[in-house]
């Protein structure tokens, strides 16, 4: 579906600019955008290999499952069914660390390696409680540091690239809390009507 909306927001300025006379700017802005974007993403891979290392180095050196226990009582309140299960509340806690600190593209190896853990476990096809609700706290993150944010800023030379904190921090933190209580009601709705 998406493939489609692309191809026609693309098809749709190639006839604006066809008919304004203007394909020589559409054709320029074509080529600087992907030349942009290709310095973005060198900009973007330094960083990024950086947070991936140094999280691989948390996970083996046991700093996953030191977190794990730390996070646990919100972990066991929010992910009851994997209360027992040090491994995948690891993989979780690393995850929702990684966006966290902004890193969105960094946690997303660990989310599906969490996620990987939570489908062995469940041995079925229909996804759990746990993991549609780990999907969307993943979708509605909240961030401290926005690092990958920052990084973008500071490519397009801001002058500020961390002056959008609060309103980072506000705008994350009611999505995620407004997405958690989404879940859990429907939860509880659904344990309701189970139950009748």
């Amino acid at each position: 579906m998406l493939n489609y909306i692309w191809f026609a927001m693309i098809a749709a300025s190639v006839v604006c600019a066809l008919v304004n006379g203007r394909i020589g700017e559409l054709s320029g802005a074509v080529m600087e955008g992907a030349q942009q974007a290709v310095e973005l993403s060198f900009s973007l891979l330094g960083s990024m290999c950086a947070w991936l290392g140094f999280l691989k180095i948390a996970e083996k050196s046991g700093l996953c499952a030191l977190l794990a226990q730390g996070f646990s009582p919100l972990i066991d309140r929010l992910f009851p069914e994997y209360r027992d299960n040090e491994e995948i509340k690891g993989k979780i806690c690393m995850n929702l660390s990684a966006n966290f600190l902004g890193l969105g593209n960094a946690a997303t190896p660990l989310g599906l390696s969490a996620m990987e853990s939570m489908a062995k476990r469940n041995q079925g096809a229909v996804p759990t409680k746990g993991m549609i609700l780990f999907v969307v706290i993943n979708t509605a993150s909240i961030q401290l540091l926005p690092v990958n944010m920052a990084a973008m800023r500071s490519a397009c030379h801001s002058a500020e690239p961390f002056g959008i904190l609060p309103e980072i921090w506000i705008t994350s933190a009611a999505s995620l809390l407004v997405c958690v209580l989404f879940c859990k009601l429907m939860e509880r709705r659904e344990g309701r009507l189970w139950n009748r």
